[in-house]
């Protein structure tokens, strides 16, 4: 029996076993290579995309559990044009290898998206689960505070105050 779901806002209806992991439907099913294999276990946070808007490890999800559900992947964030995060990495150089890009930026989305105004700490606690071999983990936090302004200010809201100190951290 196929799996429906909506994937980057298209409806999408596979055939494949309930048991194989979202990572492979993505990679080898439907040719979306942006999501990345990295540990196979759910502990690197590569292989981040969102259920439902909430950062999930696609290699140890089941393609049964994204029946009828919304899934968005690194391809489907920003639409047509770049998301803020996107531009944000870039502005502040965040990749080197860029092998874990795809899940981080996935990952400070799903943070931006729950709370648009974080601190370092909430940074750190929501990206603890994406490793980054490169350390660039304070460009990363950069780049998200950059993010966050952005979008508080496209949105018309006041940007929380953020500080040049925060990056030596």
């Amino acid at each position: 029996m196929p799996i429906t779901f909506m994937l980057n806002d298209r409806s999408i209806s596979l055939d494949v076993e309930g048991e194989m992991p979202l990572l492979w439907a993505l990679r080898d099913v439907l040719k979306l290579t942006g999501t990345k294999f990295g540990c196979g276990a759910g502990l690197c946070g590569a292989c981040t995309v969102h259920r439902e808007g909430e950062a999930i490890r696609a290699c140890t999800t089941p393609m049964s559990s994204v029946q009828g559900r919304r899934i968005t992947t690194i391809e489907g964030l920003g639409g047509q044009a770049d998301h803020p995060l996107q531009d944000a990495w870039i502005r502040h150089n965040v990749a080197q290898c860029g092998y874990c890009q795809p899940g981080q930026i996935m990952a400070a989305s799903a943070l931006l998206a729950q709370n648009p105004s974080p601190t370092d700490e909430d940074i750190d606690r929501a990206m603890a689960g994406n490793l980054c071999r490169c350390g660039t983990y304070s460009r990363i936090r950069a780049a998200i505070h950059d993010a966050a302004g952005q979008l508080q200010s496209d949105s018309g809201q006041t940007p929380a105050p953020y500080y040049q100190s925060n990056l030596e951290s």
